[in-house]
């Protein structure tokens, strides 16, 4: 039957007696074939089916039931093939008929939106109008089907409307695979499938084929094949071979490619391909990117070779190589547990070579190498107890020739921390154990504290009943805790590593603190706090300095310099202090007019005061050190830097100490505010405040410097923080403060500011075209857990690397700004005077969109003290749908640098780039 029965089918039936007695045949069989798996309820017509009559023992105790089917009575039981007959007799019952050799094994559902036409004779059923079929795992959808019932074989073919344009498609999807083709044929029998000008998908790949074949297994043959990560249906670009096999979930295999751009055949070959289409990990070569450096020569980057190691293990091995004999290699193992822990390790080793090694004046060399490692610990995993590393060391010389990313470039320290803590569940002790690092990759120096441990006892009120019965009593509040630290710590050069002068400058020492405090409301609006306060602590060396005229002073070129010596043996020093405190919280609201748009103004002021004692039990501690030809000299403790703990003060302290904190909220006006206040709270100030003190007993400068502070966030999009210190004191000419306050000259001022600090920071980007989208991406990769952790880790390293391949088109322009003004009044009591420097530096970043497809960005910054532009990195990237080109370029400082690249979106693609760099170094 042709397709031209789909508009006469009506006339055809009216008008051919033939069709119409078919079709009043065909009706029983219709109708039970709707029916349900039960036999038919007239004897006669299961008897017309199968001439089989059914057995059933004579013993009806006994019966026999089909391979699985229960005997659930003689009316569903049936005779097996080979069964023995013997003690069988005939009966009348009901009976299962014989199932027809072409019955396919599972039910097929199938429906269409506008007719469904079934012809007897030909034993063809025709399908017309978004046709949908289902088998199995298999579900396809066209605009017309055919299903001829004694071949097997379903037809699935497009349609044209009246403008001749192709619509509805036939697409196939079997367990994850899908195609979409002109005309589709597939066999329910040998559930094979040939398919014509198809379009399959894998992962983040695409086939375009001419011709395809299906095999039972799921494997494809494709015939005349373009392979491309482009969604489009001509696509930009794609690699041309005749043959094509796809193994599921496995591989996609080539023969012979030639790749095609823009549908132009390109002189590039390739002798075979294989591209993974495996979830999940998968061993294999990371192909290396050509480079062409000024000083290393032409080169190969990022060659390698991935190892998958299994669920909870990877490895990632990639070396550099340059014409000239620099070489690096870095190893980069990751491993995780779900719900337990994960972690990365990244060990570099580089050997970089400048000039010709025959000219000796011009030849250099640096062997570096950087450690970096990075653990967390779920939570979860051992209640109470958490560990986590995150380690950063190495050469100082490693970031100046190895890495090119601007956050590596512009900052000079790196750090490392390693900690581990316990918390015994229902009890009040907490244990923390870690190590510290932290180096300067300008001066070299380099701090390592290890181990830093401290354990906690919380505050216990032993005084207080388990139940409480009536209102407690004051010394019911009376609590005490207690806290000892233990350090280790050294601070030296790099190049002292591991050498004695490294162990001599060790420095160790215990604190023990045991605070006693409780507090008490007074006059419903104040709270009393008093507190006892001690402290010991322990050494294991003394620091003894000394003027010696007759050492030689290199910084002075001249004789007389300080002599230093270390005095090994333990000591413990104590301090304890006694304080009392009264604290409240005053409000104040001025309200305005109702018609103001400013509805009012709260202002709330949390004034302290405190009175603390602090006996003088250090003084033996301290003596008078000359430290210049002229004699003068200072007070210096025995104890100053062979711990990380200081020093307790010396002499005795009785005083007050104060401070004032503020916050300022403002009601203004608001349309948006659904409630029928109309109000919004707006914060002026979060907080700005002034701290001292004031010591009775001290013979002079009994007044502290005034810290003042102040922090803000205007508008949700300003933040705004200042802090500074004011000396109440005069100074003499020379820069020596005198007893004197600066408000006795007759001046209206606190006093002198000593230093000061102002940073101010704000950002502003256009709406995300896509914000929803991402907002639902970045939960799921949260709930992947680790694995997303360690991915999102590796991407942001490449992010860093090229900020012009990871840009966001989405975003049309985004700014980010931050300035920062520091003051320092330093006096020189040596030379006489007063040094005053003020630093100013102002950062930005930002990119914007010159069309929907181009983008410029910039990082950069300006430093006003030395009246100089701060290091820049430029890019401008071009979206080409599944290509990306980007250019980044620092024109100008220690490091210059060009490079194009162009390479493919798609992440199974990565690789395949064409990249152009140039590196320039001023050294």
């Amino acid at each position: 039957m042709s397709s031209s029965y789909k508009n006469n089918y009506k006339k055809f039936f009216r008008h051919t007696y033939l069709t119409f007695a078919g079709v009043v045949i065909a009706v029983p069989f219709i109708i039970d074939a709707f029916a349900g798996n039960t036999p038919h309820a007239s004897l006669v017509f299961n008897k017309t089916l199968a001439d089989t009559v059914p057995l059933v023992p004579k013993d009806s105790s006994k019966r026999i039931a089909p391979k699985g089917l229960p005997a659930k009575g003689a009316d569903s039981t049936v005779l097996l093939p080979g069964a023995d007959t013997a003690g069988l007799v005939k009966v009348d019952t009901l009976f299962v008929p014989k199932v027809s050799k072409d019955t396919l094994d599972a039910p097929v559902t199938y429906k269409a939106k506008d007719s469904i036409i079934l012809m007897v004779p030909d034993k063809r059923f025709y399908l017309y109008g978004t046709a949908t079929t289902k088998y199995k795992s298999i579900d396809l959808s066209a605009e017309k089907m055919n299903f001829d019932q004694e071949t097997g074989v379903l037809e699935a073919t497009n349609a044209k409307d009246t403008a001749g344009k192709v619509y509805g498609r036939p697409v196939m999807n079997d367990g994850g695979q899908s195609f979409e083709s002109d005309t589709l044929r597939y066999n329910f029998s040998s559930q094979k499938a040939k398919i014509y000008n198809t379009r399959s998908q894998y992962g983040e790949g695409y086939i375009h084929s001419e011709q395809t074949k299906k095999g039972a297994d799921n494997s494809i043959f494709g015939f005349r094949n373009g392979y491309t990560t482009c969604n489009l249906d001509t696509p930009h670009f794609s690699f041309r071979s005749r043959k094509i096999k796809v193994i599921p979930d496995k591989l996609v295999i080539s023969g012979p490619a030639n790749l095609e751009i823009e549908g132009i055949p390109t002189p590039l070959f390739i002798p075979f391909a294989i591209f993974p289409i495996t979830q999940g990990q998968r061993s294999g070569i990371l192909p290396p990117q050509y480079v062409v450096n000024q000083q290393k020569g032409m080169g190969l980057e990022n060659g390698g070779y991935y190892f998958g190691m299994g669920e909870h293990m990877d490895l990632t091995l990639r070396g550099d190589v340059y014409s000239y004999g620099s070489w690096s290699l870095t190893a980069s193992p990751t491993y995780r547990k779900r719900y337990k822990y994960n972690g990365g390790l990244n060990l570099s080793i580089a050997n970089t070579r400048f000039g010709d090694p025959s000219v000796k004046s011009e030849f250099s060399s640096s062997r570096d190498f950087r450690v970096t490692w990075n653990h967390s610990m779920d939570s979860k995993a051992r209640p109470g107890v958490n560990f986590g590393a995150n380690v950063n060391f190495g050469t100082s010389t490693y970031n100046r020739y190895n890495v090119f990313d601007y956050n590596a470039r512009v900052n000079n320290t790196i750090g490392s921390s390693i900690s581990f803590s316990k918390n015994w569940q229902g009890k009040p002790y907490n244990l923390t154990v870690g190590l510290t690092h932290g180096q300067n990759l300008s001066t070299r120096d380099v701090n390592i504290t290890f181990p830093d441990a401290t354990f906690t006892v919380n505050t216990i009120y032993p005084f207080q009943p388990k139940e409480l019965i009536g209102k407690p009593k004051w010394y019911h509040k009376l609590g005490v805790s207690y806290t000892t630290s233990l350090r280790n710590q050294a601070n030296f050069k790099d190049s002292l590593f591991g050498s004695k002068a490294m162990l001599d400058a060790m420095q160790s020492g215990m604190q023990h603190t045991v605070p006693i405090s409780f507090s008490i409301p007074v006059l419903k609006t104040l709270t009393f706090s008093p507190s006892i306060n001690y402290t010991e602590y322990w050494y294991t060396k003394k620091f003894v300095r000394k003027w010696d005229p007759n050492k030689w002073n290199p910084g002075l070129n001249q004789l007389g310099a300080i002599d230093t010596s270390y005095i090994p043996g333990f000591s413990a020093t104590r301090d304890v202090s006694f304080s009392a405190s009264l604290s409240t919280a005053i409000y104040g609201m001025y309200a305005f007019s109702k018609h103001s748009k400013v509805k009012a103004i709260r202002h709330v002021a949390r004034p302290t005061l405190s009175a603390t004692y602090r006996p003088d039990l250090n003084s033996k501690n301290y003596y008078d050190l000359q430290y210049n030809k002229a004699g003068d000299r200072q007070r210096v403790s025995y104890y100053e830097g062979v711990s990380g703990f200081g020093v307790p003060a010396e002499g005795a302290f009785g005083g007050i100490n104060f401070g004032l904190d503020n916050n300022l909220e403002m009601k203004v006006f608001s349309r948006k505010d659904t409630s029928g206040n109309h109000e919004k709270k707006i914060k002026l100030l979060d907080g700005f405040g002034i701290t001292g003190s004031y010591n009775l007993v001290a013979d002079s400068f009994k007044l502290s410097p005034f810290n003042i502070y102040a922090r803000t966030n205007l508008f949700d999009k300003l933040n705004i923080s200042m802090s500074g210190s004011i000396d109440p004191y005069q100074v003499d000419a020379r820069g020596k403060r005198l007893d004197k306050f600066v408000w006795q000259q007759g001046k209206i001022s606190l006093g002198r500011l000593t230093n000061a600090s102002i940073s101010m920071s704000t950002s502003f980007q256009s709406k995300d075209k896509k914000g929803k989208e991402k907002k639902i991406d970045s939960i799921e990769n949260i709930q992947n857990g680790d694995a997303a952790f360690a991915a999102q880790q590796r991407q942001l390293q490449m992010v860093r690397n090229n900020p012009g391949e990871y840009v966001d088109f989405d975003i049309p322009w985004r700014v980010d700004l931050s300035y920062s003004l520091s003051y320092t009044n330093t006096i020189m009591p040596d030379s006489g005077g007063v040094v005053n420097r003020i630093t100013q530096y102002v950062s930005f970043n930002g990119d914007f969109s010159l069309t929907p497809k181009w983008k410029i960005g910039l990082n950069s910054g300006f430093d006003f003290t030395n009246m100089q532009v701060a290091y820049t990195n430029m890019y401008i990237s071009r979206d080409l749908h599944c290509w990306q080109m980007s250019i980044n370029l620092i024109p100008f400082g220690t490091f210059r640098q060009f490079s194009i690249t162009i390479n493919p979106k798609a992440g199974i693609l990565r690789d395949l780039r064409i990249n152009r760099s140039r590196q320039f170094y001023d050294l």
